[in-house]
């Protein structure tokens, strides 16, 4: 009954006004590249000091799973991915935007982001009290073979050249060592630069990769419009037709899950189960080949995962109050604002308002949907602007975006270098997907390791494989390992699957 009541709470008009706000504010913010969920929850905390807790509480979950679904526009359109968790969405989407069929490419990870965002919504709608108590099985070792596990996705996210990406990836895994050491404070490769102190900021990282770089790619023919061809595919769809929803059901099913289990990983993020979940629907496709080509089915995995991770991400934050994502920590604060503490007490004392929250996460992502959907058909037009006219706008967006994270004007100098280092990458048949995945997990791989030698009273293999949990990662990064190697070997040496040519936009 209790949960009935707290359904139909959703409907009220101040709380679908706040699902409908937050929901737009997130599909704009997470659109602009650099402008995170992180930074949209930020800022919109503030306003929600004096507001009703529950409206406030639906506000700031609309804008999370909203943000990040709505970077998945500039990573189809324009190569440049509104957030970090979109990056995997940019390889496919923007080659479907020159062929002329962004609206496929829009339809597709619409459905999938929904369909992600609804199965994070109802795994913390029923799984909560359970699967939270999986979080907790996580120490040292099993963190570490988690981050080995996902390193092994470098070889197969190279399309064409396993060992260039394994290179970039091994960068990547470098540059992660640089700021201070973690244990004994001694700094690292900083070359007496203080900037470097706290380490390589990502996201400035990340804009420069994948944002900066096609801009200077988009420089060599400022003249060319995005689209190679006119449109296809004829008027604008509102729903997706049936074969499109054939084609990715099989992938929406497993990146759901993935993304599920990833997000209740605390720290894991919505940029690990994107990457996962790209990974495993290539390995699972019959055509490897058309991934990093124009695949729908590398745009579905990738958003229904990072979709999946928002509600997911908050099943340790409400139930044991850790946050599963950084997103979720800010919303942590939010809580603690409005005078609620995680725990039993939010489903008991403070029900009402912790299942409404819920009810109305779900249905921010059908919101989200139809939002989408109908912003889509108008942002299509953008796709015919000159390269001319769109360069400035990347530039300035990636200029504020990378300074807006900290005010820190070094934020725009790493920005600029990694755009650099994207562009020659980019010409010379790198791919700067495996560097940002070496980033994202070099930290997680070396303190889970250097906290196994601590804790590990003989040797420290025997340690971190005395776990279940780590022997399972073990043998699914052996297959990960198998796998790659397999494909790069049918593959063979005369390079009959297909690669990028110099100068294009692909990864």
């Amino acid at each position: 009954m209790e949960m009935l009541t707290s359904a139909l709470q959703v409907a009220t008009p101040l709380n679908l006004l706040a699902i409908l706000a937050g929901v737009v504010s997130g599909i704009v913010i997470g659109g602009l590249p650099g402008l995170t969920a992180n930074l949209g929850v930020a800022l919109l905390l503030p306003l929600t000091f004096t507001m009703d807790t529950t409206a406030a509480l639906l506000m700031l979950t609309s804008l999370y799973t909203a943000a990040i679904y709505g970077g998945a526009f500039s990573a189809i359109l324009l190569h440049t991915p509104g957030t970090s968790a979109s990056a995997a969405t940019a390889l496919d989407g923007f080659v479907l935007t020159q062929r002329g069929e962004f609206n496929k490419a829009i339809r597709v990870a619409t459905v999938s982001s929904v369909a992600g965002g609804m199965a994070g919504g109802i795994a913390l709608l029923v799984f909560a009290p359970p699967l939270s108590m999986l979080s907790l099985q996580f120490g040292p070792a099993e963190y570490f073979m988690l981050a080995v596990f996902g390193l092994t996705v470098i070889g197969t996210l190279s399309t064409g050249n396993m060992i260039k990406g394994l290179i970039a990836g091994a960068a990547g895994l470098f540059l992660s060592t640089v700021g201070m050491d973690l244990e004994s404070g001694f700094p690292r490769y900083t070359f007496g630069l203080f900037a470097l102190q706290s380490g390589v900021s990502f996201v400035p990282a990340v804009i420069g990769l994948f944002s900066l770089s096609q801009a200077l790619l988009m420089a060599e023919e400022a003249n060319r419009t995005i689209q190679r061809v006119e449109l296809a595919g004829g008027r604008w769809r509102f729903l997706a037709p049936a074969a499109e929803l054939r084609a990715i059901r099989g992938t929406v099913a497993r990146s759901s899950v993935l993304g599920v289990l990833v997000g209740i990983l605390p720290g894991a993020g919505a940029d690990i189960a994107s990457w996962l979940s790209y990974n495993e629907a290539k390995r699972f496709a019959r055509d490897k080949t058309e991934f990093g080509h124009g695949s729908i089915l590398g745009i579905s995995a990738s958003e229904t995962a990072n979709n999946a991770v928002t509600g997911s991400s908050l099943i340790p934050l409400l139930t044991l109050g850790i946050p599963g994502s950084t997103t979720a920590a800010i919303l942590l604060g939010a809580l603690i604002i409005h005078g609620l503490l995680p725990g039993r007490a939010l489903f008991d004392q403070y029900a009402s308002i912790t299942y409404t929250v819920i009810f109305g996460f779900i249905f921010a992502n059908v919101a989200m949907g139809a939002v989408g959907m109908a912003l889509g058909r108008y942002m299509i037009h953008v796709a015919r602007l000159p390269n001319a006219a769109l360069i400035p706008s990347i530039f300035i967006l990636s200029i504020v975006g990378s300074y807006s994270l900290g005010n820190n004007v070094a934020d725009i100098y790493t920005m600029m270098v990694f755009g650099l280092l994207g562009y020659l990458m980019r010409k010379s048949g790198f791919h700067p997907a495996p560097m940002i995945l070496g980033l994202i997990l070099g930290p997680i791989a070396e303190t889970g390791f250097r906290q196994s030698l601590t804790l590990a009273e003989g040797p420290v293999a025997l340690y971190i494989l005395g776990s279940p949990i780590a022997l399972v990662l073990l043998a699914l990064t052996l297959l990960s390992i198998g796998t790659a190697a397999y494909v790069e070997i049918r593959r063979g040496r005369g390079g009959r699957g297909r690669t990028p040519e110099p100068g294009t936009t692909w990864l």
